[in-house]
């Protein structure tokens, strides 16, 4: 029995035909007929449908003739436009308001503001437009903006954010996993975990991956089971995962029951390689600088200036001081010992208004021998300067997005400058030293410190050698992706050799090479004649150096932490990476 073949409307390809409007008083709209007098449509553009509706609905405009016909249909259109643009324009206006919602919904989840916040922005909204364009009133108070619609376009768009990663999580030849836990202002343990991986043309995506709170234990058992959760619900493959970044809490480095050891583990169960592990270059550093104590400046300094602005008669009284001096400072600043940077500029603050200081508190009563003290004068300023230049580290070392190669760039070059100091400190050679260059000048009484200075560079200068031995470790993957035609053949993996010798050798590849633009380099290189060194290069890109964007993080959904816990080992950061307070 033979199948009978099914007519397909929408492959007729039927054309409305203009003249069936002044016959029919039919209108196209999209792919339908539309009658001008009714608004009912017709789904077929086929004429003898439109006829047997003109003719069995609106027998009475048959009588239509000419001029009159022509007018009536003219005027039957502008009604239909009309209406329709009067939909068109609710819906825009909807469709706009929806919008203006999700922004706003967005401004409030990127500054951390409460969702109760967007009914408060929405009443001076409707102030403002009352007195600047009251016509617009009704427009703005269309817009949704209480608690509880913020909420759920925050979840919404925090869905979206996540199904897009989902899809590039699928396109990601290596990732890196960088996280930190830290306690919120209710004390309850949080797990940032984010994510940066590459897919194979060199594009690299950095993302949140997950935000767990942890009610119980934090082991390193606990954070594994987060971690594992979080590669489930991105679809992530363990055959991809490159490295894995930590702060030096046990929970996290411990090789056995900690994080690391239970990633070791698993890798070698199931057969792979252990990814790279990286402790915080940032978290290290500030760690090397707690070697340089030097308690006796610094509880003098703090003493001081908590003398000053303890009591709010004599803060006024000096702010009031110094405004008549015409100092170009109008205040000391306080020392935060949880924030590293702190502490650089409270000395350097300190330092230059030291004259001031000591005058005042002359004037008051108080008599601090140290300040006048020409040994303690050239601790401080010694001190003021190495503290500067450890500052200066730490924010080169801070920011979003940063290569674990211009990272470490950074610390092999401060190892470098340590050097210099150090040789400059027994020569008595201060061109690097400003404030203790500035103080020389004033020849002194005293001697400067040349043992107790080069003392205390030899201790930092350990100190970073035994911080940073794993990040050598690495050293030569690192260089090699740097500068590729600068890496040592012979130290290479024999999987890289050739191909480094192929590429060394090409003049080409060799002028188009810039150290700016390392990324673009590895993707323009030709995937047939250089495997092996692209694969390096996408592993290594997605390598993080530190936890900052953890941190960063953390300190937005936890503002008032430094309030509430003294952790003397975290690395400095104020909210939203603002670090220079």
């Amino acid at each position: 029995m033979a199948c009978s073949k099914v007519r397909k409307i929408d492959r007729e390809c039927r054309v409305f035909n203009e003249q069936w409007t002044r016959d029919y008083f039919f209108v196209p709209w999209k792919d339908r007929a539309i009658c001008i007098i009714c608004k009912e449509n017709v789904s077929v553009f086929k004429e003898y449908n439109l006829r047997r509706h003109h003719e069995t609905r609106h027998k009475e405009y048959a009588s239509l003739k000419g001029a009159a016909r022509d007018d009536k249909v003219r005027r039957l259109k502008g009604g239909l436009a009309a209406q329709q643009d009067a939909l068109l324009r609710q819906s825009r206006a909807n469709l706009a308001a929806v919008r203006a919602s999700y922004k706003a919904a967005n401004l409030l989840a990127i500054h951390g503001k409460p969702f109760t916040d967007g009914e408060f922005g929405k009443a001076m909204m409707l102030a403002v437009s009352e007195e600047v364009c009251p016509e617009k009133t009704d427009t703005f108070r269309g817009v949704s903006l209480s608690a509880q619609s913020m909420t759920r376009r925050i979840e919404e768009m925090g869905e979206n954010v996540l199904d897009q990663l989902r899809e590039k999580a699928k396109d990601f030849v290596f990732f890196a996993l960088a996280m930190d836990e830290s306690n919120d202002v209710k004390d309850t343990a949080q797990l940032l975990i984010f994510i940066r991986g590459v897919n194979a043309r060199f594009e690299v995506s950095e993302e949140l991956a997950s935000l767990n709170s942890l009610k119980g234990t934090t082991t390193g058992e606990n954070i594994f089971a987060e971690v594992c959760k979080t590669m489930d619900e991105l679809g992530l493959q363990w055959t991809k995962f490159a490295s894995v970044t930590t702060d030096g809490a046990p929970c996290m480095v411990g090789s056995t029951r900690g994080l690391v050891g239970r990633l070791n583990g698993e890798f070698e169960e199931r057969g792979l390689a252990p990814p790279i592990q990286v402790h915080c270059l940032i978290h290290q550093q500030a760690l090397c600088c707690k070697v340089l104590k030097w308690a006796s400046v610094m509880k003098v300094v703090v003493q001081c200036v908590n003398y000053i602005r303890k009591n709010g008669l004599k803060h006024r009284q000096f702010q009031a001081f110094l405004s008549e001096l015409g100092s170009a400072y109008q205040d000391v600043l306080y020392y935060t010992e949880i924030r590293w940077l702190s502490r650089g500029k409270v000395l350097r603050r300190f330092y230059d208004l030291l004259p001031e200081i000591n005058t005042f508190l002359q004037s008051k009563g108080e008599t601090v021998q140290e300040l006048t003290d020409p040994g303690w004068k050239w601790d401080l300023a010694f001190l003021t300067d190495v503290t500067e230049v450890l500052n200066h580290l730490n924010l080169q070392l801070q920011g979003k997005g940063n290569l674990i190669s211009d990272m470490y760039s950074h610390i092999k070059a401060f190892e470098v400058k340590m050097q210099l100091l150090l040789r400059q400190v027994q020569k008595l050679d201060f061109t690097h030293f400003p404030a203790t260059q500035m103080y020389c000048a004033e020849k002194p009484a005293a001697p400067f410190p040349v043992a107790k200075c080069k003392d205390a560079l030899e201790m930092l200068q350990r100190e970073f050698s035994v911080r940073f031995r794993e990040l050598h470790v690495n050293n030569k993957d690192i260089r090699l992706f740097q500068n590729p035609f600068a890496a040592d053949i012979d130290d290479a993996r024999p999987s890289l050799q050739f191909e480094l010798a192929e590429l060394q050798n090409c003049d080409v590849l060799k002028d188009a090479f810039k150290p700016d633009s390392l990324l673009e380099f590895y993707a323009a290189l030709p995937e047939c004649t250089y495997p092996n060194i692209k694969q390096h290069a996408l592993r290594m890109c997605t390598v993080f150096g530190s936890t900052y964007t953890c941190y960063t993080q953390t300190s937005d959904f936890s503002p008032a932490r430094s309030r509430h816990t003294v952790h003397t080992d975290r690395f400095p950061g104020s909210r939203r990476g603002d670090c220079n307070c």
